[in-house]
């Protein structure tokens, strides 16, 4: 083990690792981000990933660092640049998948060489024998523009020479070739000789391919077909089985050596629901690794709990996230939102109904292969079950589709080895009963039957057994269909008030009260005192800062109404006669344009693009359709040429500016004060008007971080203030949060401890404060548009004691006293006592 102390983890920072930001770029980081007082730097995968990548989360081999982001050479100059600033290091890994696409994977092409008696076949996640007798013993490269025999006669795969031997090409693919593939049909020719008659005789091209260990097929086969089990619908991202030690060694090593060695001191783990058996997976790596600190990227809904005994140190956020976006709206204002959205665009379905149709779509669009595969093993079960052979394909495949979409969670997590837990048998009995109620047609025997084999109830033969490999493999799914037919789905329908439509967020509930916002810390301090806090990643849907301004239309649901009336009466002159254009997706784009505001012509159109693809309702990425899409992207087009209707999103944004930075000041001290550890997203510790992903993944301006960070220093809350428009408030609450973390790291560590602080008045509700171990107070304002008028009578009982203002310098005694006074120059304050 390294000699170097860990350091103290008082905020991470995560950077996107990509061939334009390597290694080297991010070791020229480390004075900056020591400057701005993080403690970590958090890293997206670097393991070697497919060519070009531009996330890292394609590896194809776990053995080496990204040549293209500087290697190993790159990667040790990191370290030392990290280590020579005291900043420590988390890596994101991805245990669920690999990428398989070209050569660079060689695991993945030894497999397509020798098929299942591979050495390597064992380590992917596939179906050697499915019901379709044409893909026994082959793998489905579903590659192809077009169906198999067009393409081929086409004269569009071609076998060619590579040194002493030949392998397929088709366009940029590249495929092996079976060994003894010529002796076997062609004999007794040289290897030139082979390659001129196989590339000029259909017949004998199509022979050779049929002898190889996977079969070549048209793309859109794999929505259908498919034998392996995919990261949700990319097929280009293959599982691994992971419940393999072999597989977890070969996978693991390399990242385990740098945590050995000191220079990485945390992981992040990645998408663990994909897994057979997630909590095995993190005890191993637990004992791998030592108890080093884990956090695991696990998608909470609401009310839903991490399982208590994993050894991980909590989640990567989302479930924090939401708790602060719901602070800030107001609850009041659902009901005229609601009404509105209902107006304007005709949809009445409630979130609910929203999420189960889309969740059934997904299933029978997105995921058909998976529920097929899923299904076979289900035919298997019930032939060893006299009382349900009699079953047809048909009947067990709707109600395997019918309970995965009833799941009101993204998986449970029971396993032979351990007892069923008390909260996966009630999200289980939840969705037998929701989908029984829904379709009486189907046979409620049989919905009994798959609730005993997912509890596993049944009487098997181990683990081996089809009845387990049920249960298992339902749970990997059903996390898929979760993600697909809400994240990407759901969320992209139901546009009531976008500000919710959020990773691991209830569009369907509406705020958080103060209360409720206290309990939750206080639970986190007790359980989950090292968890990350997060409030904008890679993956939210929108940037915190848009959601920041959003929330506030929960307080003016009436000028918020009188505003969109008015654009989509004026702009329906903009549309074509027929025009395929629906109210939806119109209203979350005015949405869009007021959250992220200015936003530019070219990032509108890729957003709306982006939304109405996943949507699935007009439109979809398997799916496109021309005259929408076209559509669509000409009216973004008119409304960006039409002055007026700009002029009037200005004026209307304009005066939500302000108080929109309020809530984002007020989100960040949260953030960087509540139990956990806070995740400051890259490029926003300035304002971040970014919408979802490739939105929020753009080049950070460093440069000018480094000078308004040199600036900051000699500047007071007040002068800070003054330069708003900069950004420098955000950066000023976040390096003087950050500096009193450092100065009293126990405060906010696992020994620590968490209380609320009251207030009274007829404001009281508008105020969040919390006292850290006696040590620190955060306290900031909530709905600030109904605080335009002032704070009326409404007072603040702090704890006894003199306190200052790490913000603006003022001294505060303790005791009872009017809230305005603690915001006189900053819009949030913290305290440190002074004792």
């Amino acid at each position: 083990m390294s000699t170097q102390p860990e350091p103290t983890a008082l905020a991470t920072y995560r950077v996107q690792m990509t061939p334009e930001f390597g290694f080297d770029e991010a070791a020229e980081l480390t004075a900056y981000l020591s400057e701005l007082g993080v403690s970590h730097l958090y890293c997206s995968p670097y393991l070697q990933a497919a060519p070009g990548s531009t996330h890292g989360y394609d590896v194809i081999d776990h053995s080496r660092a990204n040549a293209e982001l500087g290697g190993e050479e790159g990667r040790a100059r990191m370290v030392a640049a990290l280590q020579s600033h005291g900043l420590g290091q988390i890596l994101d890994i991805v245990p669920n998948h690999m990428a398989i696409g070209g050569r660079g994977n060689r695991w993945w092409w030894e497999v397509l060489q020798n098929g299942r008696a591979g050495r390597y076949a064992p380590y992917f996640d596939i179906d050697w024998d499915p019901p379709e007798i044409k893909l026994r013993n082959r793998v489905a490269m579903a590659i192809l523009g077009d169906h198999y025999g067009r393409v081929l006669e086409a004269g569009e795969i071609q076998v060619v020479r590579e040194g002493d031997f030949a392998i397929v090409r088709y366009e940029d693919h590249e495929l092996p070739l079976a060994p003894d593939s010529f002796e076997m049909l062609l004999p007794g020719l040289s290897l030139d000789e082979a390659l001129q008659r196989l590339n000029s005789d259909w017949d004998a091209l199509d022979g050779m391919l049929e002898f190889q260990y996977y079969r070549l097929a048209y793309w859109r086969t794999a929505v259908q077909e498919l034998d392996y089990r995919r990261f949700f619908d990319v097929d280009t991202l293959i599982g691994l089985r992971m419940e393999d030690p072999e597989v977890f060694e070969q996978t693991h090593r390399l990242v385990l050596d740098w945590v050995k060695e000191g220079s990485v001191q945390g992981l992040r783990i990645d998408h663990p629901d994909g897994l057979r058996d997630p909590e095995g997976y993190l005890r191993r790596l637990e004992e791998r690794t030592g108890g080093a600190w884990v956090v695991v990227e696990k998608i909470l809904e609401p009310g839903e709990h991490l399982p208590r005994d994993w050894p991980v140190a909590g989640t990567t956020g989302y479930e924090f996230l939401n708790e602060l976006t719901g602070l800030l709206v107001d609850p009041a204002g659902e009901e005229p939102l609601t009404a509105l959205y209902q107006e304007l665009t005709g949809e009445k379905a409630s979130w609910e109904e929203v999420t189960l149709q889309r969740k059934i779509q997904v299933v029978n669009e997105v995921l058909a292969a998976d529920l097929s595969r899923l299904t076979g093993i289900f035919v298997q079960v019930c032939e060893r079950h006299r009382r349900y052979r009699d079953y047809t394909r048909f009947e067990l495949r709707s109600v395997l589709r019918e309970v995965l979409a009833s799941f009101p969670v993204y998986r449970t997590y029971v396993h032979p080895d351990r007892p069923v837990r008390e909260e996966d048998g009630r999200y289980i009995a939840l969705a037998i009963e929701s989908a029984k109620a829904r379709r009486p047609d189907l046979d409620a025997d049989l919905f009994d039957f798959l609730e005993d084999l997912l509890l596993l109830r049944v009487n098997t033969d181990g683990e081996g057994s089809p009845e387990v490999a049920l249960a298992l493999r339902f749970q990997q799914l059903s996390g898929s269909v979760m993600a697909k037919g809400v994240e990407d789905t759901a969320f992209y329908n139901y546009n009531r008030f976008t500000a919710l439509n959020e990773v691991g967020g209830d569009p369907g509930s509406f705020g958080v009260s103060v209360e409720a916002f206290h309990e939750r810390c206080s639970e986190a301090q007790r359980l989950w005192p090292r968890r990350l806090l997060a409030s904008s990643t890679h993956d939210t849907k929108r940037a915190e800062d848009v959601r920041a301004r959003l929330a506030l239309l929960s307080e003016m649901p009436a000028a918020w109404g009188m505003a969109v009336r008015r654009w989509m009466w004026r702009n329906d002159t903009l549309r074509d006669p027929g025009d395929p254009l629906d109210r939806n997706i119109e209203y979350l784009l005015y949405q869009a344009l007021v959250g992220a505001w200015p936003l530019s012509r070219e990032r509108a159109k890729a957003y709306a693009e982006k939304a109405s693809r996943e949507a699935k309702t007009h439109t979809s990425w398997l799916n496109p359709n021309p005259g929408y899409d076209e559509a669509l992207a000409r009216f973004v087009d008119r409304i960006f040429d039409d002055p007026e209707f700009m002029q009037d999103i200005e004026q209307f944004v304009a005066p939500l500016v302000a108080p929109g930075r309020v809530n984002s000041l007020v989100q960040l001290l949260l953030k960087l004060t509540a139990p956990g550890v806070p995740d400051i997203y890259q490029g926003t510790e300035l304002w971040d008007l970014s919408l979802v992903d490739p939105d929020n993944r753009r080049p950070v301006d460093y440069e000018l971080r480094r000078k308004l960070l040199s600036e900051l220093a000699g500047l007071s809350a007040e002068q800070a203030m003054d330069r708003i428009d900069e950004g420098l408030p955000k950066m000023f609450v976040l390096r003087r949060a950050l500096e009193l973390r450092g100065r009293r790291p126990e405060a906010f560590g696992k020994s620590g401890s968490y209380h609320p602080i009251s207030a009274s008045g007829s404001k009281a509700a508008h105020i969040v404060a919390f006292s850290r171990s006696g040590a620190a107070i955060t306290l900031v304002p909530r709905l600030v548009l109904g605080l335009q008028e002032g704070w009326a009578e409404t007072s603040v009982h702090l704890p006894p004691g003199t306190w200052r203002n790490v913000l603006d310098g003022e001294r505060v005694d303790g005791g009872s006293g009017p809230a305005d006074r603690l915001f006189d120059t900053f819009p949030v304050a913290l305290l440190e006592t002074e004792e």
